[in-house]
């Protein structure tokens, strides 16, 4: 393997110790991820912003929701695909992989229409995540309705809300050029170099 490239960040990431009234958010990110994303180290210029997203994603993660946790952190993957954001496409990876996908459903996440991995209801659910994610948004009546076929309207909501909170999330990163944590970023140049992800490019 190559020397990493990582572009500069477009604003630097501060070291958490800069704002110690979130020191209960990033421990909770310690928890879950092993790190504090870059992402979050960077908006902790404005605490209020930071507290108001660690909610957000606590909720769109809750272990108690009805839809499989994993599952999820796919729907975010291709959502955040759709949206152009290599560095969501990472973490969505790693937290596919935490949460019980097998490695060999991640590597056939973009043949899901036919990989035999992949039901009917996750099928629906991802091509629903990509119309979601396009701009302008590509979701249509037909669309919706078959969605209700496989997912109650409570799991549709978590569904829905995993995609929009990554419409959030796709928009910073790529904007402030988020550089990448050395463990999302070892998960992309595994499993997502063949679709053409490249760590020098998580942002437009």
């Amino acid at each position: 393997m190559g020397q990493r490239t990582r572009p500069s960040p477009r604003i630097k990431p501060l070291p958490p110790e800069h704002s110690p009234e979130l020191k209960e958010q990033f421990e909770s990110m310690r928890r879950n991820l092993g790190f504090v994303p870059n992402s979050i180290l960077i908006m902790q210029r404005k605490p209020k912003l930071a507290k108001a997203l660690a909610q957000m994603t606590a909720a769109i993660w809750d272990p108690d929701g009805e839809v499989d946790r994993g599952f999820k952190r796919l729907v975010a993957h291709v959502a955040s695909r759709a949206a152009g954001c290599q560095y969501c496409m990472a973490h969505t990876a790693g937290g596919a992989l935490h949460f019980g996908i097998e490695e060999k459903k991640l590597a056939a996440v973009w043949e899901y229409r036919t990989d035999p991995l992949f039901d009917a209801a996750e099928r629906v659910a991802l091509d629903f995540a990509i119309a979601a994610a396009s701009v302008p948004n590509a979701v249509s009546d037909d669309m919706f309705a078959e969605l209700r076929k496989y997912w109650t309207e409570e799991q549709i909501v978590e569904i829905v809300g995993v995609i929009a909170t990554f419409g959030f999330l796709n928009r910073w990163n790529d904007t402030m050029g988020t550089p990448l944590e050395d463990e999302p970023l070892a998960i992309g140049e595994k499993f997502l170099a063949r679709s053409g992800w490249t760590p020098g490019k998580h942002r437009a």
